[in-house]
């Protein structure tokens, strides 16, 4: 069965609301405004909806039979033409309504013979073009003495009712463009709620994404900073972890995957998750960082994607430590000073020193080199120390205005200086980060990550 061509009307071409009726396109679209080679382009049905236009376009759904003209000569706030397309049931609407119709008004009583559930809802048609059409302007078209009706439209989702028997141009022409505005607003205001309910579920997720330290037994204290490189971010590309096995062993680490996106920061995730799974499982030093270079490789989107790695696995009894890294800076160790006191195991009050622990016998970075070696170097450690692992983000950033890197030994300096004023733990972390940030004058655009592990002589 052929589709039924809609009738069409013709709308004024002048500016006065008096001159004569510009006559119908004739085409197929039911349009009534003549079209020029620019109104074809705008009709293109590939056109993004509600995009600027020289000319509103009005879409009316309605089926008097008589043909009786309920919808005056319209003009828009500059004088010009409001096209309007006409569609006497909701299977001409569909067809007709392309992405360059601002605005759809809908007679509420249309009649839908046949339309399966309806029922006795006598607002089924309007459910239905709001349906069909979710972004585009809707008014209600309904009887004088029917405002209870108009009125559960606009609650339904119409922007607006008017009454049939009350229609005149300039209040039309002024209804739609409230219409199209007030549905403009309304999607932008959906967006922005959207975008932040997508934000604040990002954020879940990406806290959920931390890690825990299982530590449970331990007398060690831990704390750590995070501050990842990306805007509105919890997550990058930088990880650490710290779990202690049952034969008392604490197991720290930290690492860096190359980059700062969203890619980066999942396959941070996969290798700290996999780096807990293997320690627990018991493997360490060489096999481990060789297992978990094997995850990278598989897991990595490019080949030139890498990680560094550094991690540490501190005995029983707090005394040593074993030391392994991949292309990653050394830790930082914090003893008493006893330089005060020769011979003495006595410290004096408060006093603290820093220094960077060995960084020979350091292995490539993870999924860099195939067969790559990671030896293991034992690290005494003493009865009261810290342990400080960081990524590369802490000391990348600007010295100062002269544009110097601050670099390990700025970072060393500045560590000392902190602990001459008596910082220790997370205080300790949040002070040394906020002054780095300081001296990079703003935000530091890498990922920065920083563990502390401590531990106090209980001996007496």
């Amino acid at each position: 069965m052929p589709v039924p061509v809609p009738r069409q009307r013709a709308i004024p071409a002048v500016e006065s609301g008096q001159a004569q009726a510009v006559p119908p396109s004739g085409g197929p679209s039911g349009e009534q405004a003549p079209r020029t080679n620019a109104t074809a382009e705008k009709d293109s049905p590939h056109t993004h909806a509600h995009t600027t236009d020289d000319n509103l376009t009005l879409l009316l759904i309605e089926d008097d039979p008589g043909g009786s003209a309920i919808v005056p000569e319209l003009l828009d706030s500059a004088g010009k033409p409001i096209r309007i397309r006409t569609a006497r049931n909701l299977t001409e609407a569909e067809r007709l309504l392309t992405d360059d119709v601002h605005c759809i008004l809908l007679d509420l009583a249309l009649s839908t013979p046949g339309r399966a559930g309806d029922g006795d809802d006598e607002l089924a048609v309007l459910k239905h073009v709001l349906h069909l059409a979710p972004r585009h302007a809707v008014l209600a078209l309904t009887g004088s003495g029917d405002a209870e009706r108009g009125a559960e439209a606009v609650r339904v989702g119409a922007q607006d009712y008017l009454f049939r028997d009350e229609l005149d141009g300039r209040l039309l022409s002024r209804a739609i463009r409230y219409a199209v505005a007030r549905k403009r607003s309304e999607t932008a205001e959906r967006r922005l709620a959207e975008g932040r309910l997508r934000a604040q579920e990002n954020r879940r997720l990406e806290r959920g994404l931390l890690p825990t330290p299982l530590l449970e037994g331990s007398s060690l204290r831990f704390a750590a900073r995070y501050r990842p490189g990306r805007s509105r971010a919890l997550l990058g590309g930088d990880f650490y972890d710290a779990v202690r096995t049952a034969d008392g062993t604490v197991h720290a680490m930290i690492g860096d995957v190359c980059g700062h996106g969203p890619d980066e920061a999942a396959l941070g995730v996969e290798l700290r998750i996999a780096w807990r799974a293997l320690t627990l499982a018991g493997l360490s030093g060489d096999e481990l960082l060789s297992t978990l270079q094997e995850v990278l490789e598989h897991e990595r989107a490019e080949d030139e994607i890498f990680a560094t790695l550094c991690t540490v696995d501190i005995a029983p009894d707090g005394r040593s430590a074993g030391l392994c890294l991949a292309g990653h800076p050394a830790p930082l160790i914090i003893r008493p000073d006893r330089s005060g006191a020769p011979g003495s195991a006595a410290k004096p009050e408060g006093g603290f020193v820093a220094e960077l622990l060995p960084q020979d016998d350091n292995g490539p970075a993870l999924g860099l080199l195939p067969g790559g070696r990671w030896p293991r170097r034992r690290v005494e450690l003493g009865a009261e120390w810290g342990l400080m692992l960081y990524t590369d983000g802490l000391i990348e950033g600007h010295a100062g205005a002269g544009g110097e890197r601050l670099g390990q030994e700025g970072m060393l300096d500045l560590v000392r200086r902190l602990l001459g004023q008596g910082l220790h733990g997370e205080e300790l972390l949040r002070t040394a980060v906020s002054e780095v940030r300081d001296l990079n004058g703003g935000e530091l655009t890498d990922d920065v990550a920083v563990v502390l592990l401590d531990r106090t002589d209980t001996t007496g």
